[in-house]
């Protein structure tokens, strides 16, 4: 199916309800002292989004600077290990986790190995939706059925790139078929899939899928697909089901593209720029 506005206003979002604490908590763990940026795109998405409060956990040299940047957020500064989030630092994230609507892992996570380490600590023991992003996926590499106890409560949002390596197929594959590939992992892992790229696919378990046409190519720079994972976990709080989540958050993401494009210009646009534009996005839809 090719979502249009109409489809999107047949699967209307869940009301925002009055406050805060009806809109839901994200939690987003990620980063690296590299890579601090995208847990600060992924978190601000999310509150644009609508989520009603956001923490953040990253590595600890690079909390402060966090804390001052998106100073809506609680911030977490965890042990770090090689510039990436410390194995030991699992317990801290689950102590956390415990009491939020929605975790976002993987934004700014540079390492498979570590990544993989760290998420097999973290995410069987996890109960809440999770949003698995970026190279968070190279848990479900080497754990295919590592999110099976959240029920169909998982998400999971890459670049073709990323599907390449989470579904063990060679790359001309996934370029020649991506939604047959999506829809692979989605059943195999029991998630729903959101590829992004020039066009986005959105896969549930059941196979039943979405596809998202435009967005332009400005949208194919660094920290893109972390804001698109940011809107996704924004929704997911304000109560939205997966598939609803992913494919609202794909079709958000690419008229934020289209919008973009316009004001500045095909590309040269920053990943910065599009957070802001959510709220407006979402409004246009509803």
């Amino acid at each position: 199916m090719v979502v249009t506005p109409a489809t999107l206003r047949d699967w209307a979002l869940p009301e925002p309800g009055t406050g805060k604490e009806s809109r839901g908590q994200v939690l987003v763990v990620g980063g690296s002292t590299q890579t601090p940026g995208a847990v600060c795109l992924a978190g601000e998405a999310a509150l644009r989004a609508g989520a009603g409060k956001l923490a953040l956990a990253t590595v600890a040299p690079t909390a402060t600077a966090l804390a001052v940047a998106v100073p809506e957020s609680q911030v977490l500064g965890l042990e770090t290990d090689a510039n990436s989030i410390a194995v030991s630092a699992a317990d801290d994230i689950l102590d956390r986790a415990q009491d939020v609507d929605v975790v976002l892992v993987g934004p700014g996570l540079v390492d498979p190995a570590a990544s993989t380490l760290l998420l097999e600590r973290v995410l069987p023991r996890l109960t809440c939706p999770v949003v698995v992003d970026a190279l968070g996926s190279a848990y479900l590499t080497e754990h295919p059925e590592g999110l099976h106890h959240l029920a169909g409560q998982a998400l999971l949002n890459v670049n073709p790139t990323e599907l390449v390596h989470t579904a063990g197929r060679d790359e001309e594959g996934v370029l020649r078929d991506p939604l047959d590939v999506a829809r692979a992992v989605a059943e195999r892992s029991r998630v729903v899939v959101l590829c992004g790229g020039s066009t986005k696919y959105v896969v549930a378990p059941s196979g039943q899928a979405w596809v998202v046409e435009g967005g332009g190519p400005g949208l194919g720079v660094s920290g893109s697909g972390d804001v698109q994972a940011g809107i996704v976990a924004g929704l997911l709080a304000r109560c939205a089901d997966p598939a609803q989540a992913a494919v609202w958050g794909a079709y958000v993401h690419a008229r934020i593209g289209e919008r973009l494009a316009a004001a500045v210009g095909t590309v040269g646009y920053l990943a910065r720029d599009m957070p802001e534009q959510v709220p407006a996005v979402v409004a246009e839809v509803g």
